[in-house]
């Protein structure tokens, strides 16, 4: 969702949907057409915001990962809309129906400042030069995967995670966050919920490394819990 300053009423927020891509740097780009309203606004106030909610959060949105993402948006560039044009379509193939068409155009939302929410009680503020300065993590285009098989397989290693390694007497718990330092586990215990961030014992780099990492450390919760 892109947040904008509107014009009736003057100042007011208003959002609407974006689809964006990414430069080099991370920066959102976005294919705006000047006949939107947002783009109108755009014009006269530079300033807006970008709010990205993870795609994996499924019925509790509350508990995934989003970001919104502050600064000024600007058009891209004449040097550098090649680059984007084919970045951009090729993460939405449907706008080349629109992509040439007079009135649209592509911006580029010059991030300031980043607000990170992980999840429950973990979110904070991001500075741009960190923003810039991330890669992605490499287990981004298989998290979805591990989730699925640790949540339908894998419950009750779930629990023995919570137990062992965050001292909490879950009932059940679900994964719902994954990187290559740890995951997140939303538990239940009883009729009470609550999160927690769980580490990894050494940092993973793909969907076998999760899963030798994960097995290991079934093992080792098993171990502590028998003490």
């Amino acid at each position: 969702m892109l947040a904008t300053l509107g014009l009736r009423p003057p100042g007011h927020p208003f959002g609407s949907l974006a689809p964006y891509g990414l430069d080099a740097d991370g920066q959102p780009t976005l294919l705006l057409s000047t006949l939107a309203m947002h783009t109108q606004h755009l014009a006269a106030d530079p300033r807006a915001s970008l709010l990205i909610a993870d795609p994996e959060s499924g019925d509790e949105p509350l508990a995934g990962a989003r970001a919104t993402l502050l600064g000024q948006v600007a058009p891209v560039p004449e040097v550098e809309r090649g680059a984007v044009r084919a970045e951009y379509l090729e993460r939405h193939p449907a706008a080349r129906a629109w992509v040439d068409f007079d009135d649209f155009g592509f911006y580029r939302l010059e991030v300031g400042e980043c607000y990170l929410v992980a999840g429950f009680g973990a979110m904070g503020w991001v500075a741009a030069a960190d923003y810039r300065a991330a890669a992605p993590d490499p287990l981004a285009t298989v998290a979805g995967g591990i989730l699925s098989h640790m949540n339908a397989d894998h419950a009750d290693a779930l629990v023995l995670y919570c137990r062992a390694f965050g001292d909490v007497p879950a009932d059940a718990a679900t994964m719902i966050a994954v990187d290559r330092l740890g995951f997140r586990v939303r538990a239940r215990i009883g009729e009470q919920l609550c999160g927690l961030r769980i580490a990894f014992p050494r940092e993973v780099r793909s969907a076998m490394e999760a899963r030798v990492v994960l097995v290991e450390m079934v093992r080792d919760a098993r171990a502590r819990l028998s003490r």
